[in-house]
């Protein structure tokens, strides 16, 4: 295996990259930038942006999930979130922003946050927020856990979501459990009218059984941005996202060949902290990106500058901060975040503009063209 070192006798480590640590190698060839296509398109749902939100309530409420389709992304509701358990989401939400602004560990706010997972998941609620987001013509795409997905998907489905992401830290083809019984992935898709994202995945082997499990998307990652996720902290896993979405890459490869044309997206959701990171994902091989931290500095976004990731309320191990990612005074419409233009040069506004900039300095007019872009790696 390349990039194989040893750590001790009779141990070796791979050697992995980051996205910090690869950049685009621009070509002889460019384009202008009004030419370049960052459409991407998932089963029958075409978006005209390559980015899906993270399942957070920090960043997708039913109001912002329309805004957020009227500008060509997919997001993502939060299935087992706050929207799903309190008839007033935005009060609570308002609540632990102010405790994450008062106490700068952010401790208070998880443990309300954890409290506040602890009411019931109400069907009904959920079932409201589906509606609200279809009635406005957009496309409902909601996050269930493993654990949760066979209870919650028959009321998913027959409240009329057009997509279904089955997330947790790490996913397998089969989550095992000594209390319930195993959720088998093959047979949970295969029993549906409608297309899976499922993740997320480190590595080439698991993201091939994925892909084989007949899940239309696959995402690599699980939302680790420092300072918020803490996954690192407490589990000891980091995921080297550039190794990662490149190992993905090729296991659709593989599996497009397997299968004869089968094609499964890629999603890379973490590390990314800048247009940049963007167009270094797509680079290393994935078809569109998943974004929490850089949204939440939208004007539309409920937490209004407050973030943390759908794993930050695990009732016993939380993996995440509740933060402050952007001062109130400092938030832009999500229209400036995604599509400019703006005035801060430090590639957090104007994403897509970022982002096709970066395929047309290097000739290419579509995401999957750059997807075979030459990179460096940093020494």
């Amino acid at each position: 295996m390349r990039n194989v070192v040893e750590i001790g006798l009779g141990r070796e480590a791979r050697r992995m990259f980051g996205l910090g640590e690869v950049d685009i190698v621009p070509s002889r060839r460019t384009r202008s930038s009004k030419e370049v296509s960052t459409s991407w398109q998932i089963d029958a749902y075409q978006m005209d942006i390559p980015v899906m939100t993270h399942p957070t309530d920090a960043v997708v409420s039913p109001d912002s999930a329309v805004e957020f389709s009227k500008l060509g992304g997919l997001a993502v509701l939060n299935g087992e979130g706050l929207w799903a358990r309190h008839a007033d989401p935005d009060a609570v939400i308002a609540e632990l922003r102010e405790l994450a602004l008062e106490d700068v560990t952010g401790n208070r706010a998880v443990a309300r946050l954890q409290e506040l997972h602890r009411a019931p998941i109400d069907r009904e609620l959920l079932a409201a927020a589906v509606h609200r987001i279809r009635d406005e013509g957009a496309t409902v795409a909601v996050r269930v856990s493993p654990q949760h997905a066979r209870e919650l998907t028959p009321g998913l489905v027959a409240a009329g979501v057009d997509l279904l992401v089955v997330q947790g830290t790490i996913i397998s083809a089969e989550h095992v459990s000594g209390e319930d019984a195993p959720l088998d992935l093959k047979e949970f898709i295969g029993g549906l009218d409608v297309p899976v994202i499922a993740g997320g995945v480190v590595d080439y082997k698991t993201a091939l059984h994925l892909m084989r499990t007949g899940a239309a998307g696959v995402i690599v990652g699980y939302g680790g941005v420092d300072g918020i996720t803490t996954t690192g902290q407490v589990l000891g896993m980091e995921v080297h996202m550039a190794t990662a979405i490149a190992d993905a890459a090729a296991a659709r490869r593989d599996y497009l060949d397997e299968t004869g044309g089968r094609y499964v997206h890629v999603l890379a959701d973490g590390d990314i902290y800048t247009s940049g990171d963007i167009a270094r994902a797509v680079a290393c091989g994935a078809d569109a990106v998943v974004l929490g931290p850089l949204l939440a500095g939208s004007l539309e976004s409920p937490g209004r500058g407050v973030y943390w990731d759908a794993v930050s309320a695990h009732p016993k191990v939380p993996r995440g901060h509740v933060s402050e990612v952007e001062d109130e005074t400092a938030l832009a419409p999500l229209e400036e975040v995604l599509e400019g233009p703006t005035s801060v040069p430090d590639g957090t506004r104007n994403l897509m503009g970022g982002l096709r900039r970066a395929m047309a300095k290097c000739g290419y007019s579509d995401v999957k063209g750059f997807q075979k872009v030459d990179l460096s790696v940093r020494p």
